[in-house]
C-alpha cells in the first residue's frame, strides 16, 4: 500500500518520516501557525509532502497550479503572502524574486537531516488548513480559506459514500493544484489507505496503457479525460471496464451523451458529482442506486440544498463542507452568503420530483434576450446530440435591440462536416424562437482550464469580434 510515481514505490511510512522532515525544516526557515505554505509543484511526492508537512505545523497550504506563468503566479502569491514556497528548480524561475523558497526535487523533499520526529499540530478543526485559489473563469481568482473540518468532513463523506475501502487501486491523474485532485482524490487516500498511483500529468498518448498496467478499482476524471477514454478500441474500453468499479466524474458537467457512450463502450454508469472550490462536495449520483444521465445526483450526507425559486434557480449550501470565507476579502464574503447563511454558489438548477439535481450552467452565464432566460446549458444538450457534433457551447453576445443573443460555438468529431443551416433548422424545430443562436461557429478546440471548464470568457471575446466583422 502506498504511493506509486513513475515506478517509485513511497510506502506511508516514506511519506509520513518526510513530511515530519520537511515540517522541521521548515519550522527553522521561521514558519509559524498561520503562515502560508505554497505548493508550486506538478503531481508528484514532493507536493504530497509538502502539504501534510503545512497540515502538521497548523500553517496553510496554498496551491499553486503548476501550469501557471509569473502573471498568473503573481497574483496568488501577492494575495496570500506565502511564508514561503515549496517548488522545484524548473518552476522557480517563475516565482517573484521577492519570494522565499524552498528547492526539491519531485521525488521528495529528500531532506536527510531534520528529524523524522512529527511536529505537534497545534490547529484546531475550525482552523485554517487551506487556501485554494478558484478558477477564476469569471473575474480575478479568489482565495477560498477550507479548514480541517471541511477537508476532513469531505473525505470521510466520500470514503463512506463511494465505499471506499484498503483493497481498492486509484489511478490518480487530476492536478493536485485544483481541489477535486487533492481534497477528493489525495484526501480519500490518505483516509482510506489503497494503492495509488499517482501520474504527473493526464497524456492521452499513454492513459489506456497505464490503465491497462495498473488496473485500477476506480478513477477519477473529469469530462475531457472521459472523451479521450472513449477513443479506444472496444477491446480495450471492455478490458479496463472488468478490473475497474467505479469510475467518477466532476468539475464540469458531463453530457447525457458521453455517459451512455461510456457505459456501452465499459459497462459501467459514470458516477457524477457536484462541488466547487468552496465547498467540496455538494451533490452526487448514488454508488448503490440509479446514477440519472445529464443529472448529478442528490445531496450528500449533512449537505443541505435549496434552489433559489423552490424547484429551479441558484444553489444554495449550508453545511460543515462550506468554506470559512474569503481570504482577505470580508465584501466579498458578506456578498457570498444570504441572510440565512446559506452560500450563494453561482450555479443555476433545476430539481426533478425525486429530488435528482440538473445543473443549468453559471448565473453569470444566463443570456437575457428581449425580457426572456436563455439558459445555455438547453441548448448545448442538443446541440451535441446532434450528428458529427462534438461539442457545443452556447454564449450571449450583445444585441442592440435584445440586449443579447445566443451564439454557438461547434466542436465537430474528426473529419465530420457539420453544417450550420442544418444545426439551425434544427434549434428551430425544438426550440422557442428567442432561443436559436443567432451564428453557428466551427471551432478547432473549445478553450478549457486544467480541470475541464469552458472558458466562456474566451468564446465572449471571439463572439463579440464575429459580431463587430459584419
Amino acid at each position: 500500500m502506498g504511493l506509486e510515481f513513475e515506478g517509485q514505490e513511497h510506502t506511508f511510512g516514506a511519506i509520513e518520516k518526510a513530511s515530519n522532515r520537511l515540517a522541521n525544516r521548515l519550522v527553522a526557515n521561521g514558519l509559524t501557525v498561520g503562515d502560508r505554505v505554497g505548493g508550486y509543484l506538478p503531481n508528484c511526492p514532493a507536493l504530497v509532502e509538502t502539504h501534510l508537512a503545512a497540515l502538521k505545523l497548523g500553517a496553510v497550504y496554498t496551491p499553486i497550479n503548476a501550469l501557471y506563468r509569473a502573471r498568473e503566479v503573481e497574483h496568488i502569491v501577492a494575495d496570500s503572502d506565502p511564508r514561503i514556497v515549496v517548488t522545484t528548480n524548473e518552476l522557480s524561475a517563475h516565482l517573484p524574486s521577492r519570494v522565499d523558497r524552498l528547492v526539491v526535487d519531485e521525488a521528495g523533499a529528500a531532506l536527510g537531516q531534520e528529524s523524522a520526529e512529527r511536529p505537534v499540530c497545534p490547529a484546531q478543526g475550525e482552523s485554517p488548513a487551506a487556501l485554494v485559489y478558484t478558477s477564476g473563469t469569471t473575474g480575478a481568482p479568489k482565495g477560498a480559506v477550507l479548514t480541517h473540518n471541511n477537508l476532513a468532513v469531505n473525505a470521510m463523506t466520500l470514503h463512506t459514500c463511494w465505499a471506499m475501502t484498503p483493497s481498492d487501486r486509484a489511478l490518480h491523474l487530476l492536478p493536485l493544484g485544483h481541489l477535486n485532485g487533492l481534497a477528493n482524490g489525495l484526501h480519500t487516500w490518505l483516509t482510506t489507505g489503497f494503492r495509488m498511483r499517482l501520474l504527473k500529468r493526464f497524456q492521452k498518448e499513454t492513459i489506456l496503457d497505464d490503465l491497462l498496467d495498473f488496473q485500477p478499482t476506480f478513477f477519477f476524471g473529469v469530462p475531457a479525460v472521459y472523451q479521450r477514454l472513449m477513443e479506444a478500441p472496444p477491446e480495450t474500453a471492455r478490458q479496463i471496464g472488468q478490473s475497474t468499479r467505479l469510475f467518477v466524474s466532476g468539475s464540469a458537467p458531463l453530457s447525457a451523451d458521453s455517459f451512455e457512450r461510456f457505459q456501452e463502450m465499459y459497462g459501467h454508469s459514470i458516477l457524477e458529482r457536484y462541488g466547487m472550490t468552496e465547498t467540496l462536495g455538494n451533490i452526487s449520483n448514488p454508488y448503490m442506486g440509479e446514477r440519472r444521465a445529464g443529472t448529478v445526483g442528490k445531496p450528500l450526507p449533512g449537505v443541505s440544498i435549496r434552489l433559489s425559486e423552490g424547484d429551479h434557480g441558484e444553489i444554495l449550501v449550508k453545511g460543515p463542507n462550506v468554506f470559512a470565507g474569503y481570504w482577505r476579502n470580508e465584501e466579498a464574503t458578506r456578498a457570498a452568503f444570504t441572510d440565512e447563511g446559506c452560500f450563494r454558489t453561482g450555479d443555476l438548477a433545476v430539481r426533478s420530483s425525486d429530488g435528482y439535481y440538473t445543473l443549468q450552467g453559471r448565473r453569470d452565464d444566463l443570456i437575457l434576450c428581449g425580457g426572456y432566460n436563455i439558459y445555455p446549458a438547453e441548448i448545448e444538450r442538443l446541440l451535441r446530440e446532434q450528428p458529427g457534433v462534438q461539442d457545443a457551447v452556447v454564449v450571449g453576445t450583445p444585441d442592440p435591440v435584445r440586449g443579447e443573443t445566443p451564439v454557438a460555438f461547434i466542436l465537430p468529431h474528426d473529419g465530420s462536416n457539420v453544417e450550420a443551416r442544418a444545426l439551425e433548422k434544427t434549434c428551430r424545430a425544438a426550440l422557442a424562437s428567442y432561443k436559436v443562436p443567432r451564428a453557428f461557429h466551427a471551432v478547432d478546440e473549445i478553450p478549457r482550464n486544467a480541470l475541464g471548464k469552458v472558458q466562456r470568457s474566451q468564446l465572449r471575446g471571439l463572439a463579440k469580434e464575429s459580431w463587430a466583422s459584419e
